[in-house]
C-alpha cells in the first residue's frame, strides 16, 4: 500500500513541472531568458551541464551592466569583490537564488571559500555531481594585495 504512496503519478509530475517552472520564471524575472531555459532544465533533468549557464546568468543580473562584459571575457579568475564590486549582502543574494533554483545548498563555512567566478561555478559543478567540492585557497587566505581606500 505504501508503494503507491511513493511513486507519484503522471499529472502529479507534470503540475510539480509546471509549478516549479513558473516558480523559477517569478524567480529570475530580472535574468536572461537563456539563464531561465538553463535553470528550468536543471530542474527538469538534474543534468549538472545546465549549471554553469544558470550561476553565469545569476551573476550577471547583480554585477554592474559595464562590468558584465568582463564575466565573459575574465570569466573564471574574477574575484567577486576586488574585480565585479559585490558585496556581502549581493553574495548573499547571489547565494540564496542558486540554492531556490538549483535545490543545492551552501553554507556559510563554504560560502567563505568562494572568492572567484572559477571557484563558485567549480563548487555548484561539484555539487551537482554529488561531488565533495575542493577549493583552491583556505577560508581568509592571503590578500593578493588588495588595499583598502
Amino acid at each position: 500500500m505504501s508503494s503507491s504512496a511513493e511513486k507519484p503519478t503522471q499529472s502529479s509530475t507534470s503540475a510539480a513541472v509546471s509549478v516549479d517552472e513558473s516558480q523559477i520564471r517569478e524567480s529570475m524575472r530580472r535574468c536572461s531568458e537563456e539563464t531561465i531555459q538553463a535553470a528550468i532544465a536543471y530542474r527538469r533533468t538534474k543534468d549538472p551541464v545546465h549549471t554553469m549557464p544558470v550561476v553565469t546568468g545569476i551573476l550577471a543580473r547583480y554585477v554592474d551592466p559595464e562590468l558584465r562584459p568582463r564575466l565573459a571575457q575574465d570569466g573564471e579568475a574574477l574575484r567577486f569583490v576586488e574585480d565585479l564590486a559585490l558585496d556581502s549582502l549581493t553574495m548573499m543574494e547571489i547565494v540564496m537564488l542558486v540554492e531556490e533554483v538549483t535545490g543545492l545548498t551552501i553554507s556559510n563555512a563554504e560560502l567563505k571559500n568562494l572568492a572567484t567566478v572559477g571557484d563558485i561555478r567549480t563548487f555548484i559543478d561539484c555539487k551537482a555531481h554529488g561531488e565533495e567540492p575542493t577549493f583552491s585557497k583556505p577560508a581568509g587566505g592571503a590578500n593578493d594585495g588588495a588595499a583598502s581606500a
